[in-house]
């Protein structure tokens, strides 16, 4: 077999828009990727792409792909995944028109609104989650009662949650309505709800949260449920960041 082209499988199955490279290796390890007919479970297994055939739930994955990239102002109250074995609406069920299989680009959470990227680019996906690379996102958190200086530098020296410190973020307080206060918050880790466990440690729970920005990507043009494609300017800056 021909070392130059040989391609990890678990890098196959995210070109071919199967699953996110981490997704991709979940499958392999459940048992439901095969190779030649032959179920593979092995991290790291190399595949000859055009000569060795490879199933997923035994259906054949490969051919040329059209590569799609979504941009979507996701409302609260949708999940983040292809389906949802409680029956829950998924971002999935936002996006007509799209016969690609596509998939979320990191996670917003069920009651979190704002930008959302899906795609079916598993390069991509890996280029702008993998820490080395620091992509920012923007949030928008609405909180009840007014921070002051102290806790908003909190946030900008970081701060320790139960899995260690943060990254130093960008804090800055937008609004204040009544009795609650609007607080942007730029960070550029990919922590499990990190934004609501940041503003919980200063003692200010947050009410209500939106992204509202992806490095240079923004959803200022799109309503809550709209989508476009990005331009081939976009993807190539995202590529390049």
């Amino acid at each position: 077999m021909n070392d130059k082209k040989e391609v990890r499988l678990q890098k196959y199955l995210a070109e071919h828009g199967v699953a996110s490279r981490r997704s991709a290796e979940q499958l392999i390890q459940d048992g439901r990727v095969s190779v030649n007919k032959k179920v593979v479970q092995e991290m790291g297994l190399k595949i000859q792409p055009g000569k060795d055939q490879v199933r997923v739930d035994n259906q054949l994955i490969g051919g040329t792909v059209q590569l799609r990239y979504i941009l979507l102002n996701k409302p609260s109250g949708y999940i983040c995944s292809a389906q949802d074995d409680r029956g829950r609406r998924t971002v999935l069920d936002l996006i007509d028109g799209v016969s690609e299989r596509i998939y979320p680009v990191g996670r917003l959470d069920y009651d979190t609104a704002g930008l959302l990227l899906l795609t079916n680019d598993g390069a991509l996906t890996h280029h702008l989650l993998h820490p080395s690379h620091a992509v920012e996102k923007t949030y928008l958190a609405e909180i009840e009662g007014y921070p002051d200086n102290r806790a908003m530098e909190k946030l900008r020296r970081g701060l320790r949650l139960r899995d260690g410190w943060t990254a130093p973020a960008k804090a800055n307080i937008v609004r204040r309505k009544g009795t609650t206060t609007w607080v942007e918050l730029t960070i550029h880790e990919g922590r499990n709800r990190q934004v609501r466990r940041m503003m919980e440690a200063i003692g200010f729970p947050v009410q209500r949260l939106k992204r509202t920005k992806l490095a240079f990507l923004d959803v200022k043009d799109l309503r809550l449920g709209e989508w476009r494609e990005l331009s081939a300017s976009e993807v190539q800056r995202l590529k390049k960041l």
